[in-house]
């Protein structure tokens, strides 16, 4: 037996050694062992088997690395004073604050685009209506490859393809190359920031779930009060193909770069997910990953049903609302800039409807608190129809901004809370499917309201009418009579 052989079977009973050490103490941090010396054995392993050829080494090897491999595996998950799943909140917030702020920017570039090239309203604003199914098709898509893949590499993809897609819009001159932008590129884009990022911040936190959701999904509030003043005054200093390059770079830079600090769970990194007070091994963490409700099982529930109707009717009262209310506006003789600035309330108070109504499910659970916010929605959209003063409109978008903000982290939280996070994201793209087929009827619909009796006035009661339907549809939403989701688990897959 040559040297390095002598040298590779010291380590490797040393290794033994620490093998049984960790048996009896789990909690010993044995981490050099095996980040050096058990490559050492396997290099020992295929030396002998290279070198000698005996089935009694193969043997005795692979059961040896079997057993290492059985070690590693009930190691305990690594405790550390800092959590790293605020990195992941941190990145989360990040893009979700510039992919929101720049697609409801959509609003400011209505007017440009309609006076470069002559479209009437409704044609305009159907290119967002096609955006909106565009992303309906591909989030279901997107959650099920986070399942799968995880939010980084499906994340970084959508943001190359949202940058991208507004770099084009700078260059476009047809009403079909419009659509083709709006409907694929800037909706496959888009499709794989919400739902991806909201599982991934429910697979990372079990006792501040709604607080952290709600503190991530106030990016979209931020960026609304940031991206479309932004691209109003780029369009005012210059032009609105140089606004979109411009936010075409700022997505690409922003999504991408942020999207490499995400992981799909504490499992990925050996943390444990914060506030749970499940065992440590990684044993644990997985099933804990893995318990809930197959989407199979999911989709023949009367609650998923109804909660996609819900979640579809707030979808059309919401982004009516977003697309045409800047234009609304603009008719009854505000600026563009104090126009632009309605976008900036709602989002202003979307982040404190975001944070405290996420806070609130915490302690209270989702199914009352997203009965209430959707009433209070469609009570701010009755009220839209009568406000005909600046002081009442910007009132009336405080209020509008809270509700809708307090909806959005309660679509995570609530899907969770009934079906648990086995399949937590593909459940999310289906309901954020539900949402975005509601967004894409809403403005197409308002707008061609709007050509046919010159006014908002029934569109935006339909908008009422429609948020109060959803509002009763979600006090219907009542929990599984079968045991906790979160209790469920599929053990063939452990």
């Amino acid at each position: 037996m040559r040297a390095d052989h002598i040298g590779h079977a010291a380590a490797a009973c040393f290794s033994v050694i620490i093998c049984l050490q960790e048996w009896q103490d789990p909690e010993v941090d044995t981490d050099i062992y095996w980040t050096v010396i058990l490559p050492r054995l396997y290099s020992l392993h295929c030396d002998l088997t290279r070198g000698y050829s005996s089935d009694l080494v193969v043997a005795v090897t692979t059961l040896q690395h079997r057993a290492a491999d059985r070690l590693m595996r009930n190691r305990p998950l690594r405790r550390s004073k800092f959590f790293y799943g605020y990195v992941v909140a941190i990145a989360s917030f990040a893009v979700i604050a510039v992919a929101s702020g720049a697609l409801y920017s959509f609003s400011v570039f209505v007017e440009p685009l309609q006076d470069h090239f002559g479209w009437s309203r409704a044609v305009t604003a159907g290119a967002f209506s096609a955006s909106m199914v565009g992303q309906g098709v591909f989030s279901i898509g997107s959650g099920r490859l986070t399942d799968r893949f995880g939010p980084r590499l499906v994340v970084s993809v959508a943001g190359l393809l949202f940058g991208l897609g507004f770099l084009v819009m700078s260059r476009v001159d047809t009403i079909w190359q419009f659509y083709i932008v709006y409907g694929v590129m800037i909706a496959a884009g888009f499709s794989g920031v919400p739902a991806p990022l909201m599982s991934t911040i429910a697979r990372w936190f079990h006792m501040r779930r709604g607080l952290m959701t709600g503190i991530v999904m106030a990016g979209s509030g931020v960026g609304t009060m940031l991206m479309p003043p932004l691209a109003n005054w780029l369009i005012y200093h210059t032009d609105w193909r140089t606004s979109y390059m411009a936010l075409g770079l700022i997505l690409t830079a922003v999504i991408v770069l942020s999207a490499q600090f995400l992981r799909r769970d504490p499992s990925e990194k050996r943390f444990r997910v914060f506030g749970s007070d499940e065992p440590t091994d990684e044993r644990a963490a997985q099933t804990s990953m893995r318990a809930g409700l197959q989407f199979s099982v999911v989709m023949r529930t009367k609650q998923f049903w109804l909660l996609c109707i819900a979640f579809a009717g707030f979808g059309y009262a919401f982004q009516s609302v977003m697309v045409h209310v800047v234009i609304h506006a603009r008719g009854l003789g505000f600026s563009p800039a104090s126009a632009a600035a309605i976008m900036s309330v709602v989002g202003g108070f979307g982040i404190v409807g975001r944070i405290g109504v996420g806070g609130l499910a915490d302690r209270l659970g989702s199914r009352w608190l997203l009965t209430i916010a959707l009433a209070a929605l469609s009570l701010s959209l009755f009220w839209l129809v009568i406000a005909d003063q600046a002081w009442a409109i910007y009132t009336l978008a405080a209020v509008f901004g809270f509700a809708y903000g307090g909806v959005v982290p309660l679509e995570s939280y609530r899907a969770a809370e009934l079906f648990g996070l086995r399949a937590h994201g593909a459940i999310l793209g289906a309901i954020v499917f539900s949402v975005l087929i509601g967004s894409a009827a809403g403005p197409a619909l308002a707008g061609y309201g709007f050509d046919l009796l010159g006014s908002y006035t029934m569109p935006f009661a339909l908008c009422g009418v429609i948020a109060a339907l959803a509002a009763l549809l979600t006090f219907f939403v009542k929990p599984l009579p079968s045991e906790s989701p979160q209790q469920v688990v599929i053990h063939k897959d452990l």
